[in-house]
């Protein structure tokens, strides 16, 4: 049977060749919507097979009855959906350059994407289906962060511009991933102010091992370049291995005067609703001091956002100074950059001015 399928366009695929056949080539995740949403392969399509009612009726029928059963109770839910999939399947097609070429899976790698496999390879698609499913791929994610890299941090205080120059360092073809950004939050109690809805854990780590893969794939450039975080990025932590990593990696501190990163948090939260600000502050009341909480807070309903921010500035310095120098061999590491602003390319042509330095020594 095996033999029949893969003459018929069917072909069972490891995850690494399955991930960079996805470079060129949809993929189609055939598994819930609840599934999906929770976490998934980045840039994957959801065509599910069943709803999460369907599923969990089929997964009821499986568990208490037998197989051949679950797949009596499966077929009337596949049949109605058979042609909205190709339909669905065919539309992706065409803003993929009209391979005739699908990548499915569905959670083991068993009747789901088999299923589906079946009607798209019927239609005369050639299709590849990954062994071991979503869970062979989240088996690879975890991997990821078990290897070693050759990273290399920006440092600086809170209002430092440390995310705009990442996002101009990858624009001048740096390698470089910006954690907060797959976090979808900034990093301080501030971060999800103006920023979407967090991923789940998982997502971020499917996410980041996406972005090391792709780096490895497609960069030339052994450095991989990152902002100094802590190890939790609001509901997210960033993988412990990886973290201890980024910890022992040299860091580039950009220090830069206090007024400069005053006024690009102005520029950044400066217009953040008033109410969500406040809560913000009082979740860091602990930490920041009933004094302080308090003289924020008033300056906030006064309307003097500079004050605030000069407040909740001065308490984020106090705990970056302790993480940054919180590493060990911290004297070899850590590289001070004098800059008298937050412009990100002034501050990557002195980075580079330095990296020529030390590496023409």
């Amino acid at each position: 049977m095996l033999v029949h399928l893969h003459l018929m366009g069917i072909e069972a695929i490891h995850i690494e060749t399955f991930l960079a056949l996805a470079q060129k080539h949809p993929v189609i995740d055939v598994r819930s919507p609840a599934e999906f949403e929770h976490a998934h392969i980045p840039n994957a399509y959801n065509l599910p097979l069943f709803t999460n009612e369907e599923r969990a009726i089929v997964g009821t029928h499986y568990k208490q009855i037998n197989k051949q059963q679950a797949i009596k109770t499966a077929l009337p839910f596949f049949a109605q959906k058979m042609v909205p999939m190709i339909e669905a399947v065919e539309n992706i097609l065409k803003t993929n350059g009209h391979s005739p070429i699908v990548l499915v899976h569905c959670w083991r790698g068993g009747m789901r994407s088999a299923g589906v496999a079946w009607l798209l390879n019927l239609y005369g698609l050639k299709v590849y289906t990954l062994q071991g499913g979503y869970k062979a791929y989240r088996h690879w994610v975890l991997q990821q962060f078990e290897k070693k890299y050759s990273l290399h941090i920006i440092g600086g205080y809170t209002g430092s511009g440390k995310t705009k120059m990442l996002q101009q360092m990858a624009q001048l073809q740096y390698s470089v991933i910006d954690l907060e950004a797959l976090a979808k939050h900034r990093g301080s109690a501030f971060g999800g102010l103006q920023t979407p809805p967090q991923p789940s854990q998982e997502m971020f780590e499917n996410l980041l091992a996406n972005a090391l893969f792709m780096l490895h794939h497609n960069s030339n450039q052994n450095i991989i370049w990152l902002e100094d975080e802590s190890q939790r990025i609001g509901n997210i932590n960033i993988p412990k291995y990886f973290y201890e990593q980024m910890r022992t990696s040299p860091v580039f501190f950009f220090n830069i005067p206090f007024e400069e990163r005053l006024n690009e948090l102005l520029k950044t939260y400066g217009h953040a609703s008033k109410e969500k600000m406040v809560n913000a502050i009082i979740r860091i009341k602990k930490r920041l001091g009933g004094l302080a909480t308090k003289n924020a807070i008033n300056s906030l309903l006064e309307d003097d956002i500079k004050a605030c921010f000069t407040v909740l500035l001065q308490y984020y310095d106090k705990a970056y100074t302790k993480g940054l120098f919180n590493r060990e061999n911290v004297e070899q590491i850590i590289t001070t950059v004098e800059a008298p602003t937050t412009e990100p390319l002034a501050n990557i042509q002195l980075l580079q001015n330095l990296l020529n330095l030390k590496y023409n020594e």
